[in-house]
């Protein structure tokens, strides 16, 4: 398999719920939330819900902080008579990408032959940004607590701050991440932040975990995606035009892992995303290079963690993320490689990288708010986060 195809597996169908804010999504129920979302991708793609017998799931089917879905539950609430197949990947968001790879191999082995994946989230029980700050005391979580360490957005500010002193990196470069993104929303029907964001809002926004502020940080939202994929052969009969499966990997290597809460790891990881290993071997299987991309997905939990993937994935050296963005590089329009054109999960919805994989598939089909013209090939990454982190490579079909 390549990028020029044929592709043996594809994305047919998406859905979603609204995005709401935090709180914003009661009294409906994690499976409500979920539920709707996967008829909405099963109406996507002119399949119903009984036709669907895999479900390939990430962050071991958690549904975002502190909740879970379950099967069983799909099965009995959505009418579907039997799964051949239920299996889910370690990690958080590091997993929303090669979830479809998850799928893919389910369909390759023929052990399904129609794998959904979806992601749900409410914030009710426990909010994401002080998610390490409420887990019982361990003897590595006994060393971040009392440091402050207490949510995503500190820990990433540790990784930005060291990047910032390796290389020069300016926060006029997590500004412009955070702008290009909010220009982009602009248009989204459906985008939390649909209000413009200048340079004086950045700067003069509160400081959260130095050197990072308010709009250096992702949503709080809640709602639900789902995706489906299913064989080449099978998605021809289909409503929709499919968008090809043309290489997805995940993993890492021990010495990045180390970086989000360890602090142990050698410089060439600490000032990283986690992903060049990634990207090698996602590369490799696709038979391309970054040149080839023509729009990225890049996973924006924390605007210093997509210039770091940036680097990662080629589409700059290591240490120039910072000039390479200040540059306008990332922008849709007038940039080299359009990142994000959907808002991404800093001025869109947050819901765990799933609204990325949604834009992809929007882009091959043409049928995206900020098209990319002529777009053939859109790169989706997960994480970084905790291992693994994972990467999608999606092909126009048609």
């Amino acid at each position: 398999m390549s990028a020029s195809g044929p592709f043996d597996t594809a994305i047919v169908g998406v859905g979603a719920t609204p995005y709401y804010r935090r709180g914003g999504s009661a009294p409906q129920t994690i499976t409500e939330l979920a539920g709707k979302a996967i008829i909405a991708a099963c109406e996507d793609a002119g399949l119903s819900v009984r036709d669907i017998d895999g479900f390939a799931y990430y962050s071991g089917a958690g549904a975002g902080y502190g909740q879970s879905m379950d099967t069983a539950t799909f099965m009995e609430t959505l009418g579907i008579p039997e799964v051949t197949f239920s299996a889910a990947l370690t990690s958080g968001g590091g997993g929303s990408a090669g979830s479809i790879g998850l799928a893919r191999a389910a369909i390759l082995a023929g052990d399904a032959t129609v794998v959904v994946t979806v992601m749900a989230l409410q914030q009710v029980k426990q909010r994401l940004g002080t998610v390490f700050g409420s887990v019982a005391p361990s003897p590595e979580n006994s060393f971040l607590q009392p440091s402050g360490l207490v949510g995503p957005g500190h820990l990433m500010s540790v990784l930005a701050r060291r990047h910032m002193h390796n290389y020069g990196t300016r926060r006029e470069a997590f500004a412009e991440i955070a702008l290009s993104s909010r220009e982009n929303a602009l248009t989204r029907p459906k985008a939390i932040m649909r209000t413009p964001l200048t340079l004086d809002d950045y700067f003069n926004a509160r400081m959260i975990a130095d050197p990072l502020c308010l709009f250096d940080f992702c949503l709080e939202t809640e709602g639900a995606v789902a995706v489906i994929t299913t064989s080449a052969q099978r998605a021809k009969d289909l409503r929709r035009t499919p968008v090809g499966v043309v290489a997805a990997a995940h993993g890492g290597v021990r010495e990045w892992g180390r970086a989000f809460a360890w602090y142990g790891m050698p410089d060439e990881y600490f000032a990283s995303s986690g992903h060049a290993p990634i990207a090698r071997r996602l590369y490799d299987r696709a038979g391309i290079t970054p040149d080839d991309i023509d729009v990225a997905l890049i996973y924006d939990h924390f605007t210093p963690m997509v210039l770091m993937q940036l680097e990662d994935y080629g589409f700059c050296k290591k240490g120039e993320g910072g000039p390479f963005v200040e540059s306008g590089a990332i922008r849709y329009k007038g940039g080299s490689i359009p990142v994000n054109t959907h808002g991404g999960q800093l001025s869109e919805a947050y819901i765990i990288g799933m609204t990325h994989i949604v834009e992809g598939v929007e882009q091959l089909r043409g049928t995206a708010v900020n098209q990319v013209p002529d777009a053939k090939l859109a790169l989706v990454t997960g994480g970084p986060a905790t291992l693994p982190v994972s990467g999608l490579i999606l092909g126009r079909t048609a």
